[in-house]
C-alpha cells in the first residue's frame, strides 16, 4: 500500500533516528494492520519514521525508529535482547548513494512495498524520494520486518531489519 503523508518532512538527518524498544503507540499518519499466523501487527508511519506493535499470545511488544526529542538511545547498528517471552533482533545500515543511485534505489523499494501484501509506504511532500517503508513476514516461527526511511538530501538511505520469535527453553 502506498500513501502520500499529509505532513511536513521532519526526519530530516539520517544521524537523527533513534532506536526504543516497548514505547507506548505514538499519533500515527498511516497504519496497516496485519495478521500473520497468529500474530496481530500494526505497520505504523510516523511524521518522524515508524513504528511497529506486535501481539501475540504471549504478550505484546512494539519498536519505534523516529526522531524521538529527548531520546538518549541513538540509532544501533545490532541490538539483541529478550523481552518478555521473546527473543528480539534488530539491525540497522545507513547506504550512501549518489543522487542518481539514490533516485533509482527509492523507486526501486518503493515499488517492492507498494506491490507487497504486507507492505506500507508513504511519501512526503516536498521530494519524490523521500519516503518511509515497510514489509512485514512470517518465516520460521518468527515475525520479522524490513524498513526503509530515505533522505534524499543527504543521500542516504536508514535500511532496518527485525526479528521477533519465542524464547527458546534453556538448554536447547
Amino acid at each position: 500500500m502506498l500513501t502520500t503523508l499529509k505532513t511536513s518532512y521532519t526526519d530530516t538527518r539520517a544521524a537523527d533516528l533513534a532506536w526504543a524498544l516497548g514505547r507506548e503507540p505514538l499519533p500515527a499518519l498511516a497504519e496497516l494492520d496485519l495478521e500473520l499466523s497468529g500474530a496481530k501487527l500494526q505497520l505504523r508511519l510516523l511524521g518522524a519514521s515508524h513504528q511497529v506493535l506486535i501481539e501475540e499470545d504471549r504478550g505484546a511488544c512494539s519498536e519505534t525508529v523516529a526522531c524521538m526529542p529527548g531520546s538518549s538511545t541513538p540509532l544501533p547498528l545490532g541490538v539483541e535482547r529478550r523481552f518478555g517471552d521473546w527473543e528480539y533482533e534488530f539491525a540497522a545500515r545507513v547506504e550512501t548513494l549518489s543522487q542518481d543511485s539514490f533516485a533509482g534505489r527509492a523507486q526501486e523499494v518503493i515499488a517492492l512495498v507498494t506491490d507487497h501484501p504486507h507492505g506500507l509506504a508513504g511519501t512526503f511532500p516536498g521530494s519524490p524520494h523521500a519516503f518511509t517503508a515497510m514489509v512485514a513476514q512470517r518465516l520460521d516461527g518468527q515475525v520479522g520486518w524490513r524498513t526503509w526511511h530515505a533522505y534524499p538530501q543527504e543521500g542516504q538511505l536508514v535500511v532496518t531489519r527485525t526479528r521477533v520469535g519465542a524464547r527458546l527453553p534453556a538448554g536447547r
